[in-house]
């Protein structure tokens, strides 16, 4: 094997990482939690989930369906090109899967964390239960639980840029709108049955989990490198897990990357893996990967993937975007309490989905927009999120979320 030094790390993380190319592809994660009508607060089996979905068969429109930790299904969308035909693919596979759990009185349910249940940990595979046991010796138990077992999120999944300076401003962008993406979107503000006053709940646990993985990259006003900022932050995280020679899953906390390295031990492969057990929440792996909003109520998981994707990918919608999250920019932690209760967020979440409106018939997605003028009207425009709707001090015995109740 050969060695791996730190201008190695560099040269895979420019190379893959940060590989440009023509924009013009996105994708999505949706994690959704799954609810027994008739026993909201209990859980649900992860087998009897996994059997009902295998008996579906697989999704027409290409997606991977996957389980987390906690038993929250996940399906991720292949790369499209454009939003229409990703919408059009996801939709028809998130609908496929409800129809398969309906009928054994199952349904999935949008929420930033979970709002009744108490984190029940349901993973078979040994790197979740080492990575289970590194949160615990590192001294996040409880967080680490939770991020694992009852949060769910939106993920969308979108071009690093066409050259460098291109994947350079994208990058600076997707970190600015980090902020106004958790307050616009947030929708957790109860946690195992208690309200944690908080809007986005979801970004509470992050925040308290292992900052050397879950920090945003880019902070207080640096610019530079993308390339070399990701590198850094690599090297000065903890070694959360190692998969030996022998099939074997450690976890072995207290470790940075750049001390393994300085043990000379680590090659190509293990250095992979370590990015993938980094969190922050903007992401790069030859994608950004935008991994800061709260899973929406059902219904609305398309907006913030339409919003996100204008505001990065057409060019006026991105100076306009650039412009009203610049002075928002480090604001996480409002944006977690306070939500678009917080004025200047709210004034720049307005003026994104202006922007991101304008922008969507140019991309193709004209048959998004009544989804996004619904969410913005309904939410944005009043300063507010799905957290503060009434229906959030009742999770899982809402009204059907296909069928909105709201006045006209």
């Amino acid at each position: 094997m050969t060695r791996l030094t730190v201008d190695g790390v560099y040269q895979h993380i420019r190379g893959v990482c940060f590989k440009t190319g023509p924009p013009g592809t996105v994708g999505a994660e949706t994690e959704w939690f799954v609810v027994d009508t008739a026993e909201p607060a209990a859980h649900v089996p992860a087998e009897r989930v996994r059997a009902l979905v295998a008996d579906a068969g697989p999704p027409a429109g290409g997606s991977k369906i996957t389980y987390e930790p906690g038993g929250q299904l996940e399906l991720s969308s292949a790369p499209f090109r454009g939003l229409g035909v990703l919408h059009a693919a996801l939709g028809a596979d998130i609908a496929r899967i409800r129809d398969a759990l309906a009928r054994d009185g199952l349904s999935l349910a949008g929420h930033g964390v979970d709002p009744v249940r108490r984190p029940r940990f349901q993973a078979d595979h040994p790197r979740y239960a080492c990575m289970r046991d590194y949160f615990r010796a590192g001294g996040f138990p409880d967080a680490g639980l939770a991020m694992m077992c009852s949060t769910a999120s939106v993920q969308v999944n979108l071009d690093i840029g066409a050259d460098e300076p291109d994947a350079s401003r994208r990058w600076r962008l997707a970190h600015a709108l980090g902020p106004v993406l958790v307050a616009a979107f947030a929708n957790s503000p109860l946690r195992a049955g208690r309200r944690t006053g908080m809007h986005s709940s979801r970004q509470g646990i992050w925040t308290e989990l292992d900052p050397c993985r879950t920090l945003p990259v880019l902070r207080d006003g640096e610019d530079g490198d993308p390339a070399e900022a990701w590198t850094r932050y690599a090297l000065d995280a903890q070694v959360m897990l190692v998969h030996t020679a022998d099939g074997e899953w450690v976890s072995d906390p207290g470790m940075s990357f750049l001390e393994w390295l300085d043990k000379g031990e680590p090659g190509e492969e293990d250095l992979a893996y370590h990015l993938s057990t980094l969190f922050p929440p903007v992401r790069p792996r030859g994608w950004l990967e935008l991994r800061m909003i709260d899973a929406p109520p059902g219904r609305y998981w398309p907006v913030p993937v339409a919003v996100a994707t204008a505001l990065l990918d057409d060019p006026a919608a991105s100076r306009a975007a650039e412009a009203a999250a610049e002075p928002v920019a480090d604001r996480w932690a409002e944006a977690a309490r306070r939500g678009l209760s917080d004025a200047p967020l709210a004034a720049a979440a307005r003026a994104c989905f202006t922007a991101a409106l304008d922008a969507l018939p140019r991309l193709g997605a004209s048959r998004l927009v009544p989804l996004v003028e619904e969410y913005d009207r309904r939410y944005v425009r009043r300063g507010r999120s799905p957290a503060d709707d009434p229906a959030s001090a009742a999770p899982f015995t809402a009204p059907s979320e296909e069928e909105p109740t709201w006045p006209r």
